[in-house]
């Protein structure tokens, strides 16, 4: 019997390996692999083994060159050790084999740095968006709402109804693209899964601090066309059970939090693939 595999990949400035690979348990995946960096540069580790990858959030290489740019371009041109082949390569192989990969915060900053995100037109190793600083200037540390957007292709929030409340905890969180034709591509293709928005989810805003970064039209998380690609800001592995949530000892809240959905959803997908 087939297992479902899911990659937790570690290194170079990550701090929520932990949290990640706890919910892909959760979640119900089989086989949980939390590997550094170093293992699949040194061909130890193959992205192939596996079905599902989460590149998680932390400062990758301390936000040097901007967040997490210099590990967008260690996985764009460094080479694998053991078979000389280019690490990208593994990256590009596991989207054409129909896999998954979720970016959370610096996770998310480096899908969209490589080019895996957005992706239009399945050009995966182009850059045409970025992450920046804030709007307000300063390191955002707290929870948000997020509107979901139900025509999305994104196969990681099948199942969620208007919206999902998530923590978001960092620096440079704007979503700005290069210019309005590919704004216009996202919204038309339904490529903005989540957006910050009012409390009852009924319209995305621009306000601070209900969008705390000045997100262009208030996007908080990005799928390619296919929406087995995903990378959002707010934080799916810091909400998975009641007792995260700010307000647990003062509010009647179901046992699973918000965020175990998106890996439930994983799962569920890997299995009906295998």
């Amino acid at each position: 019997m087939k297992q479902a595999k899911a990659i937790v990949l570690t290194g170079n400035g990550t701090n929520c390996e932990m949290e990640a690979a706890h919910a892909c348990r959760l979640a119900g995946f089989d086989v949980v692999r939390v590997a550094h960096i170093s293992e699949l540069l040194y061909g130890e580790v193959l992205l192939d083994d596996y079905h599902f990858l989460n590149l998680t959030g932390g400062f990758l290489d301390g936000d040097d060159l901007g967040s997490a740019k210099a590990q967008a371009n260690r996985l764009k041109y460094a080479r694998v050790s053991r078979d000389n082949e280019h690490l990208v390569d593994q990256f590009l192989r596991f989207i054409n084999d129909g896999k998954l990969i979720l970016g959370v915060c610096n996770g998310f900053q480096l899908m969209v740095k490589i080019g895996l995100l957005p992706a239009l037109g399945g050009e995966y190793l182009t850059q045409t968006a970025t992450l920046t600083f804030n709007d307000c200037g300063r390191f955002q540390d707290r929870w948000v709402y997020l509107k979901h957007n139900p025509a999305s292709p994104s196969i990681f929030t099948k199942g969620i109804e208007k919206g999902i409340y998530l923590p978001v905890r960092h620096g440079e969180g704007k979503f700005q693209v290069d210019s309005d034709h590919i704004l216009e591509r996202i919204e038309s293709l339904n490529l903005s899964v989540l957006k910050y928005s009012d409390s009852a989810y009924e319209a995305p805003t621009m306000e601070f601090p209900l969008n705390p970064n000045g997100s262009l039209n208030a996007i908080a998380a990005l799928c390619n066309e296919t929406g087995r690609l995903m990378g959002l800001m707010p934080h799916p592995e810091a909400f998975l059970n009641r007792t995260n949530h700010p307000r647990w000892t003062r509010e009647k809240l179901p046992e699973e939090g918000d965020g175990l959905i998106l890996f439930k959803n994983a799962a569920d997908f890997v299995r009906s693939n295998l």
